[in-house]
């Protein structure tokens, strides 16, 4: 923040100067929020209704959109036309506005219809919530009313794939990410390639898990050292994500996961060093790797760590590596000689992976026996995705010798949505709005077909597994004068969580109960067996300090009791649930700005954030909620440190079935001892993986870093 100008002066400046004195403190030394509110009137004033297509009235607009195939005309056929036109107009009636230059500049660069020369604008924001309103309706107008109010409102907000697409003739999928499991044969590595393209060219992030395919060096057909191992298959996907590059609009983004006891992990690891050969340097995939209790606990010990063959686990137990516990059969697998293994110590594998995450950010972490355990599903989890909030069971795929399916396995889809703590605390219906948005993603996990990759379609059909996420925890806890990871701010998390999960449990029961229909093994779960609702009917949930007590009394927002969770089990043990999973949490990007929402539960990184946005050049973004008056609710996320993030999380985490995504921040003073430390206190309190390892030095110019495309909504 500068001192500066004098703001008299400022009457004639475009949209982007009055934007730029967020950077510059007033006569008095205090940060100029009026400027970014004017530069938001401006940017409208001086861009977009200067190049806003004029129509003279509703029915005009909505045949010109019809007739030139902007809009789809087999979804607005679902409607009257008069409730279209009704809908509209209780939309523009709730008098939306932006509340920063930054999340008008989103919504116009970034979602809204446009011209196919891409020149002039077809959409505000309220014609654009309620396209994706009846989308997301199907036809139900009470749903699509329903859905409208709530994304106007700012309680709900669809993923980017979702808030852009529906409702567009010319449109990309509403799913945001993919996950893929390749197994140890030629047939399912080009297969698991094939898929990434059609799934990149669609606009997904795609994840791929290699913990199954046989080491470098590994026999092939008897013969030794036949085998390349996983590098070469890695800069296969690597070109194959750079080729499927979305219409030139962006590079296809895809990540990798390995075991950390597969042989060539630390060939793995040694693809992101900077100074790595180019003949396995891999530049634009990020990578994850996937440790078990065990790992640590040799770690701790100061003991070697054994890596095992998979090709010969797969021989000795009958299964892939990957649907293997490291842990609970490590000494097993070291005590059998028909299993080749070598051999690391322990200690310097953690340093290897602090010393690559202190130079890039990467791997993100999955902590594989914490999600298992927490996991109510029959299956095993040994990956996640691109924004390590994913995590799902999956199932291989098996191949004739013509490489058409012998048997189609299970494959992981992403849809996903964003709740605004905030707004979801302001009053209105909590329960009644988890309602609308499990039943928003529902629908999106039901349009989904992607027939081009049918492990993905089947997996989809069979789970109707989505993800509801949080944003603006930090928002609402400055807001409320509550500092992030304090006693305060960590009960209000808890509590949060906990009915939030009671509310969207209660609706994807509702949702079977209405379509009789409960998602595939469902009868295998711990939902059905009721085992997973004993945490929350054999002991007491509710705030432990007074002040979140009044945030809930305030809000108006009943917490669920053990009586209400005991009715909650009998119906879903003899109704189930519609969706296999409910909840991920994942690093909200885009949405965040036009929501005027922090990024998920994280801290902020910045009180005033400096993006660089295209030939626009340097964009300043305030803070939700951020006055001069309370500025010292705003600690940013280097100096809050990983401790109470971990906290943070942690409490949320035991909620929430699937995963978050825990980016770390470390002040430039940090040393990779720090970021060990880190690693195994947020093991230790239940967090389920790590995402990006973020250090002050390197987020100066930190809006250019490489970040998830496909899962930062």
């Amino acid at each position: 923040m500068e001192p500066g100008l004098d703001s008299s002066k400022v009457s004639e400046m475009d949209f982007h100067s009055l934007n730029a004195m967020l950077n510059l403190y007033d006569a008095n030394g205090k940060i100029q929020f009026d400027k970014d509110r004017e530069a938001a009137r401006q940017y409208f004033l001086q861009h977009v209704n200067q190049n806003m297509v004029f129509f003279h009235n509703f029915e005009e607009r909505m045949r010109y959109l019809i007739d030139n195939e902007y809009y789809e005309k087999e979804l607005l056929e679902q409607y009257p036309h008069e409730f279209v036109e009704s809908l509209t107009d209780e939309a523009y009636k709730m008098k939306f506005r932006f509340p920063t230059f930054l999340g008008a500049f989103k919504f116009f660069t970034s979602y809204a219809l446009k011209t196919f020369d891409g020149k002039r604008y077809l959409e505000r924001f309220e014609d654009r919530v309620v396209m994706v309103a009846l989308g997301l309706a199907q036809g139900d107008q009470e749903l699509a009313r329903g859905l409208m109010r709530e994304i106007i409102s700012g309680r709900f907000q669809p993923a980017t794939p979702t808030f852009l697409n529906l409702g567009k003739a010319q449109r990309g999928e509403l799913v945001s990410c993919f996950l893929l499991r390749i197994e140890d044969n030629m047939e399912s590595i080009s297969r698991g390639i094939n898929s990434s393209l059609q799934l990149s060219k669609r606009g997904g992030g795609v994840a791929l898990s290699l913990s199954n395919i046989r080491e470098s060096g590994a026999p092939i057909k008897k013969i030794e050292n036949q085998s390349s191992g996983i590098i070469p298959v890695m800069k296969l996907l690597e070109d194959s994500f750079s080729y499927a590059n979305q219409l030139g609009a962006r590079q296809g983004a895809g990540a990798v996961y390995l075991s950390a006891h597969h042989p060539d992990i630390m060939r793995f690891l040694d693809t992101k060093r900077e100074n790595a050969d180019e003949k396995i340097r891999i530049k634009t995939l990020s990578l994850g790797v996937v440790v078990p209790d065990i790992t640590f606990e040799l770690a701790k010990k100061g003991e070697d760590m054994y890596l095992f063959s998979p090709y010969d686990v797969e021989k000795v137990y009958g299964v892939p590596f990957g649907d293997i516990s490291v842990s609970e059969k490590y000494h097993e697998m070291v005590d059998d000689a028909r299993i080749s293994k070598t051999k690391i110590n322990a200690r310097h594998f953690f340093q290897t992976i602090a010393e690559l995450q202190f130079e890039s950010g990467y791997p993100y972490i999955v902590f594989e026996d914490t999600v298992n355990r927490e996991n109510p599903i029959k299956g095993r989890i040994n990956m996640s995705n691109l924004c390590s909030e994913i995590l799902q069971v999956n199932t291989p795929t098996t191949y004739n010798e013509d490489l058409s399916y012998k048997e189609i396995g299970k494959d992981i889809s992403c849809n996903l949505g964003s709740m605004n703590i905030a707004m979801m605390m302001d009053g209105g219906d909590f329960g009644g709005s988890v309602d609308l948005a499990i039943r928003a993603l529902t629908a999106v996990s039901d349009m989904s077909h992607i027939s081009s990759v049918r492990s993905i379609e089947d997996g989809n059909d069979q789970s109707h597994a989505i993800g509801l996420g949080q944003m603006n925890l930090h928002g609402y806890l400055a807001r409320e004068r509550v500092h992030y990871g304090s006693e305060e701010g960590i009960d209000f998390t808890n509590i949060y969580f906990y009915t939030v999960l009671f509310h969207a449990l209660k609706a994807s029961n509702r949702l079977a109960i209405e379509r009789g229909k409960t998602f595939g093994g469902f009868e295998d779960s711990k939902y059905a067996s009721g085992e997973f609702f004993n945490k929350y009917t054999d002991q007491l949930w509710e705030p432990a300090t007074p002040r979140v007590r009044e945030m809930f009394a305030q809000a108006g927002v009943e917490i669920p009791t053990q009586e209400d969770w005991q009715a909650l089990k009998a119906s879903v043990m003899e109704h189930g649930i519609y969706n296999q999973n409910l909840q991920a949490v994942p690093p909200t990007g885009s949405i965040s700005y036009i929501n005027n929402s922090t990024s998920s539960i994280h801290p902020i990184a910045s009180k005033i954030e400096i993006r660089k946005e295209g030939k626009l050049g340097r964009v300043y973004y305030p803070a939700p909620f951020l006055t001069n008056d309370n500025l010292e609710y705003y600690e940013d996320a280097y100096e809050i440190g990983p401790e109470k993030i971990i906290d943070t999380y942690a409490v949320a985490t035991q909620h929430v079935d699937q995963g978050l995504s825990l980016t770390l921040f470390f002040k430039d003073t940090a040393t990779t001892r720090d970021i060990n430390r880190a690693q195994i206190y947020a093991w230790r309190k239940g967090i389920k993986t790590i995402y990006y390892i973020r250090l002050r030095q390197l987020a100066l110019e930190g809006t250019d870093m490489e970040e998830c495309v496909s899962c930062m909504l």
